[in-house]
C-alpha cells in the first residue's frame, strides 16, 4: 500500500522509520471468547470502537499507519486470548488457528505487517511445539502471553519445555497484562477503575516479571529474553529500589540470586513505551536501563496513533537513540528485516 499522506516524522531532515510493537488484532472465527468486550471497565461507545478497530485491517487500521507514518505494526492476540481458555485442546486449536490467520495477514500486507505468536500454555509440551511451528514454519517473529495462564504463572516447573524453545528459538516473549485477574486485591475493592491500565495491570504483570527474576528463570535459560509494555509495566523506575532492598534479605527458602534484580534487564528483559507517552518517564527508562533496550510502541487501537507517533517524533533524544527505540531495537530483538 502507498503511503501518500505519511507525516514526515523526521529526524534531521530524514523520515523516521517506525515499528510498533504491542498492536492488538482480534480473529472472530476462535472458539475463545478473548476480546476485552465485557471485561474492561470502559465507557460502551469506546470499547464499541476497540472491538471494531481489532478485526479491521483495511478500514482503519492501515490508513492511519501511513496517517502517522507508522511503517510496520507487529501484531499480538489481544488480552485476555488464549490465556482465556480453560479447555486445554481448545486453546490449543484455536492457537494454531490465530497464528495461520495472523500470518495470511502477514502475506497478504507484506512489509506492513509481522507477529506474535498466541501461546497455548494451558499445554506447555504443546505450547512449545506451537512456538516452534510459528516461528519455523510460519515465520512469526517471537510470541505474546496475557500474564497469568487459568492462574499459572511462567515461573512453574512445567513450563521448562517452553522456556527450552524460547532458548533454542532466540526469539523473544512479551508479556502483557490481562483484564482477568488471577486472583482478587482487597485494595481494589470498592474501586473498580483501579482495575486495569489505569492502575492494576501494571502491577499484575511486572510482578509476573519479578517472579521470573526471583525464581530463577533467567538463570536456568540465559538466552531466554522477555519483553514489558507500557514503559516496562513502571519496574526500571523502582530498580534502585528493588536492588537495594534485595541485599538486605535474608533469604532462607529461597535461593540468592547471581546478580542484582536489576542487572536482568537488558540481558533478559526489554521494555516498550506502548501506551506511555511521556518524555520525562521515557528519560527516566533510558538512564536506568539504555536506549538499546527501549523500543516504540502505539498499543492501538487502545492508545492513539497521532499520540504516540507525536511523543517520539518530539522525544529529546540524540538522532542516534531515537532511531534505536524508533526501529533499530525491534530489528535487532525480533530479528526483522532492515
Amino acid at each position: 500500500m502507498s503511503m501518500p499522506d505519511r507525516n514526515p516524522l523526521s529526524t534531521e531532515g530524514n523520515i523516521m522509520k517506525l515499528i510498533a510493537l504491542e498492536e492488538a488484532f482480534w480473529y472472530d472465527k476462535l472458539a475463545t471468547k478473548g476480546t476485552p468486550e465485557g471485561q474492561v471497565p470502559c465507557k460502551p461507545e469506546i470499547l464499541a470502537d476497540w472491538v471494531r478497530r481489532l478485526s479491521d485491517f483495511t478500514e482503519f487500521r492501515l490508513p492511519e499507519m501511513d496517517k502517522y507514518g507508522i511503517d510496520m505494526q507487529v501484531l499480538s492476540l489481544t488480552a485476555p486470548g488464549i490465556q482465556a481458555q480453560s479447555d486445554p485442546e481448545i486453546a490449543v486449536a484455536d492457537a494454531r488457528l490465530a497464528n495461520d490467520y495472523l500470518a495470511k495477514v502477514i502475506r497478504d500486507y507484506p512489509g506492513r505487517f509481522q507477529g506474535l505468536a498466541a501461546i497455548p500454555l494451558q499445554d506447555p509440551e504443546r505450547a512449545a511445539a506451537e512456538l516452534r511451528r510459528a516461528v519455523n514454519e510460519l515465520g512469526l517473529c517471537g510470541a505474546l502471553v496475557n500474564d497469568h495462564t487459568q492462574g499459572h504463572y511462567l515461573d512453574e516447573p512445567q513450563f521448562a519445555p517452553f522456556w527450552e524453545a524460547m532458548e533454542e528459538l532466540e526469539v523473544p516473549l512479551y508479556i502483557h497484562p490481562s483484564p482477568v485477574p488471577s486472583d482478587e486485591w482487597k485494595v481494589l475493592q470498592g474501586y473498580p477503575g483501579l482495575e486495569g491500565a489505569v492502575w492494576s495491570w501494571n502491577h499484575r504483570t511486572g510482578g509476573h516479571a519479578m517472579r521470573l527474576i526471583f525464581g530463577g528463570v533467567f538463570d536456568r535459560y540465559p538466552k531466554a529474553k522477555i519483553i514489558l509494555g507500557h514503559m516496562g509495566e513502571f519496574l526500571p523506575a523502582q530498580l534502585s529500589r528493588i536492588d537495594n532492598r534485595y541485599q538486605s534479605l535474608d533469604l532462607k527458602a529461597q535461593p540468592r540470586l547471581p546478580k542484582l534484580p536489576s542487572e536482568y534487564f537488558g540481558t533478559n528483559i526489554s521494555i516498550t513505551t506502548s501506551g506511555v507517552f511521556s518524555h520525562s518517564g521515557l528519560l527516566d527508562a533510558i538512564e536506568v536501563i539504555g536506549a538499546e533496550n527501549v523500543m516504540f510502541s502505539a498499543d492501538y487501537p487502545f492508545e492513539k496513533n497521532e499520540e504516540a507517533t507525536e511523543f517520539i517524533r518530539t522525544a529529546p533524544l540524540s538522532s542516534e537513540d531515537k532511531e534505536l527505540i524508533s526501529h533499530g531495537n525491534a530489528e535487532r530483538i525480533l530479528r526483522l528485516k532492515p
